[in-house]
């Protein structure tokens, strides 16, 4: 893994004045590990850590333990960031690769950059609203946020899990290898019975989005993929429930809120295995903001309610930017919902990684 090392590093320092997904980059360390790293089970694999202090995250401690090697600390929203959509590197704003007039999304902004732009097959991330799923949705990448209680969590509101941007969902069988004790891949059993949701019965998702995830769940289907089954998942807006409990001051209302979405997830996963959604109901906004349009329509709900939840690359919007498929899963399920990702990824096919900065789709 010498050489990959290697080559992380220089794609780095030549993308990554333009892009400004890392903070800082750690080209002496990541080198001085490298050795001992390469008898271990990853053999040197480069990763790279959300923001200054997740070298110090449980996760990093995990991977470097089984021979990771932390390559560098990527941007994360900075004081004044408009939103949390976009990260502050050390050249600059990060930029989405697709559209530098565009935000990759965040809070976990610049580990998705890095990851679609080939510096990093693998990135930490962390999810208290959408914070892994949408930069994966709008970089093209692969994002998992995991269950609640799965992985130790500084969150004290219990919002926050830890998660992975990588290259592929088959990629981030390695985190999850590495970093959840007693793992056991579980490969789908096709075709996956499964609920498409367009809008989760409130959101209001732009025609460009909803189309690109429509046409994404019609190929699952003919691929023979998913089976989908009647119903849909008609929930309550969640954004008050989510505000209260992120501040810490629930109410009666918004605890009654939170409970009825529940009872309707529970519900919906006792007669099916998957949920199927877009991740963000518009593409990627430009770095003044969304406006009035939560970026966190189609995520929150799930911080709320514990569940694991991953995004897949799904298609493009007529803009040149990224759509993604959002997989939901039953409550500790993540090496199930791991394996339905493989599956789907698939059938659909992967985003290009790696493609130079600022260029084309395909």
């Amino acid at each position: 893994m010498t050489a990959a090392l290697e080559a992380s590093l220089a794609r780095i320092d030549r993308l990554d004045p333009e892009l400004c997904a890392f903070t800082e980059v750690w080209h002496e360390e990541a080198r001085a590990r490298a050795e001992a790293a390469s008898r271990l089970p990853l053999a040197g694999l480069p990763f790279a850590v959300k923001g200054r202090s997740g070298i110090r995250s449980y996760a990093a401690r995990r991977l470097i333990a089984a021979g990771g090697i932390p390559v560098g600390a990527t941007s994360v929203p900075g004081p004044g960031t408009p939103w949390q959509t976009w990260g502050q590197g050390a050249h600059g704003r990060t930029v989405n690769p697709w559209r530098h007039d565009r935000t990759p999304g965040g809070s976990s902004a610049g580990s998705a950059v890095a990851v679609a732009a080939g510096m990093v097959e693998l990135a930490t991330g962390s999810d208290g609203a959408g914070s892994v799923r949408i930069p994966a949705a709008w970089c093209g990448v692969f994002g998992l946020r995991t269950s609640a209680g799965l992985l130790p969590s500084p969150d004290r509101t219990g919002l926050a899990t830890a998660g992975v941007l990588a290259s592929s969902a088959e990629r981030a069988d390695a985190y999850l290898r590495h970093v959840a004790d007693a793992y056991v891949p579980r490969p789908a059993r096709l075709p996956v019975p499964a609920v498409y949701s367009p809008d989760l019965g409130f959101a209001a998702v732009a025609p460009e989005v909803a189309d690109v995830t429509r046409r994404a769940v019609g190929r699952l289907v003919a691929a023979g993929t998913v089976r989908l089954v009647p119903g849909s998942c008609e929930l309550l807006d969640p954004a008050r429930a989510w505000f209260a409990a992120r501040a810490g001051r629930p109410t009666a209302s918004t605890e009654r809120l939170r409970a009825a979405n529940d009872r309707a997830l529970d519900a919906l996963f006792a007669r099916t295995p998957l949920l199927l959604t877009p991740v963000a109901p518009t593409p990627p906004h430009g770095h003044d903001g969304p406006g009035d349009i939560y970026s966190t329509a189609l995520t929150w709900a799930f911080n709320l309610s514990g569940h694991p939840a991953a995004s897949v690359p799904a298609g493009f919007t007529g803009d040149g930017c990224p759509a993604g498929l959002q997989l939901v899963t039953g409550r500790g399920t993540d090496a199930a919902l791991l394996g339905m990702a493989c599956a789907v990824e698939g059938a659909l096919g992967r985003s290009p990684i790696g493609r130079p900065a600022g260029g084309s789709p395909p």
